[in-house]
């Protein structure tokens, strides 16, 4: 799902996507005669409607002037945006979902926040620009509608399990010994040759706006096709050959930083962002231990001990029962810090059992390896990676559901 996202950056609009005679000299809700632009299932499009959109992708996009050309396409994603949320307030009516003002304004106060400003200014900054507050309000309305509706139907559904998360854990583990790259991502849905070329275009002009100072997250944020979108477009730390082979070649030949060409993939259009590339990391072992001795220093006495001890849960109960034991707890120790006999001694030892016996300060000594832990100090946890799995399903099936109302819905372009 799209994201709104609005900052306090103004453009000199007022010369652009000017009002009709009509609607200039009519104010607030008094416009009259009105040209539709698309009509989705019987419900009208105005063009005053794609106007007051494109403006907010404008302001959400800053930096420079935009050529006709950029304005050209950016009204053509506004109108695609607003056939999209006719569809979603559709289908809200049709599962009687309503969306109360409140939620519609607690969710435009979350992001001012984002964007640091508060409700007001943030009201104030689209009047400046000469968008009304509905269009904003109606994008919000239908954002929140469709993602109850898919949550609804959906999310309930959606299972994920104990093996998928070890699977993704495993992945992750497995790519920090490789050379990974920092990516965000904007993807452009075209699924058929006339649209990926249109795809293509707006991908150049979005490219140029963010060279030129635009912000790659908001530009993500609200053009962005993928999941990635509600969190600016950033895809966190990859390896090449998760990606598809246009997006290897492109990135491969890529500094750090740099933002790349627009690219052609089968169902759309990339552009792709390189904000960091780092080496493979070391893979290190952080271990719990414990270190058994004998006070009588009888190596004898000690091994014997150690036989009877099945796992690390006994050796406090044998200390007990044993006044010539002694042990001492040793809790996340880096292998790496153990030195060259250390490391060797619990290399092949498994988890609850003890080592050979070894000198430890002129006495004899077993250590017990109560626990061994890859370290994974940068990987996300469980929970955060089945979360990560659950969105991006739910975002598939959303993405699916929509597409399939734009093929059974009847909608005339004008």
């Amino acid at each position: 799902m799209r994201r709104i996202l609005v900052t306090p950056f103004v453009f000199a609009l007022t010369c652009l996507f000017a009002l009709p005679a009509q609607a200039q000299s009519a104010q607030g809700n008094t416009l009259q005669l009105e040209a539709i632009a698309a009509i989705v299932n019987d419900a009208p499009i105005s063009y005053t409607d794609v106007r007051q959109r494109a403006r907010m992708l404008l302001l959400s996009l800053g930096g420079q002037q935009p050529t006709q050309e950029q304005i050209d396409q950016i009204t053509a994603q506004a109108l695609d945006q607003l056939i999209d949320e006719k569809l979603q307030l559709q289908e809200a009516a049709e599962y009687e979902v309503e969306i109360s003002d409140n939620e519609i304004a607690g969710s435009i106060e979350s992001l001012a926040r984002q964007s640091g400003i508060t409700r007001e200014a943030l009201l104030g900054t689209l009047a400046q620009a000469g968008v009304n507050p509905s269009s904003l309000e109606e994008q919000t309305r239908a954002d929140i509608a469709w993602r109850r509706i898919m949550g609804g139907l959906y999310g309930s559904r959606i299972r994920i399990s104990d093996n998928q998360i070890k699977e993704q854990l495993n992945r992750l583990k497995s790519a920090s010994e490789k050379e990974q790259y920092q990516l965000g991502e904007i993807f452009l849905y075209a699924p058929d040759p006339v649209q990926r070329q249109q795809a293509f275009a707006a991908a150049k002009s979005i490219r140029e706006q963010v060279l030129a100072g635009a912000p790659f997250e908001l530009a993500a944020q609200r053009f962005s096709s993928a999941p990635t979108a509600a969190t600016g477009g950033s895809m966190g730390w990859v390896t090449l050959d998760s990606l598809d082979a246009d997006r290897q070649s492109a990135i491969a030949a890529l500094p750090a930083p740099a933002l790349s060409e627009p690219i052609i993939a089968e169902n759309g259009v990339y552009l792709m962002r390189v904000n960091a590339k780092r080496e493979p990391k070391e893979r290190t072992a952080v271990v719990d231990l414990v270190r058994l001795s004998a006070l009588n220093n009888s190596e004898e006495d000690l091994w014997d001990a150690a036989q009877d001890i099945d796992d690390c849960g006994e050796i406090d109960r044998a200390v007990l029962r044993n006044d010539n034991l002694y042990a001492v707890e040793v809790k996340s120790r880096p292998v790496t810090a153990m030195g060259p006999e250390g490391r060797a001694l619990i290399a092949g030892t498994e988890i609850g059992s003890h080592t050979e016996l070894f000198e430890s300060i002129g006495s004899p000594a077993v250590m017990f390896v109560c626990n061994r832990m890859d370290d994974i100090a940068d990987m996300p946890t469980a929970a955060q990676i089945e979360d990560r799995l659950y969105s991006e399903q739910l975002g598939m099936i959303s993405e699916r559901s929509l597409r399939n109302l734009r093929r059974e819905a009847t909608i005339i372009r004008n």
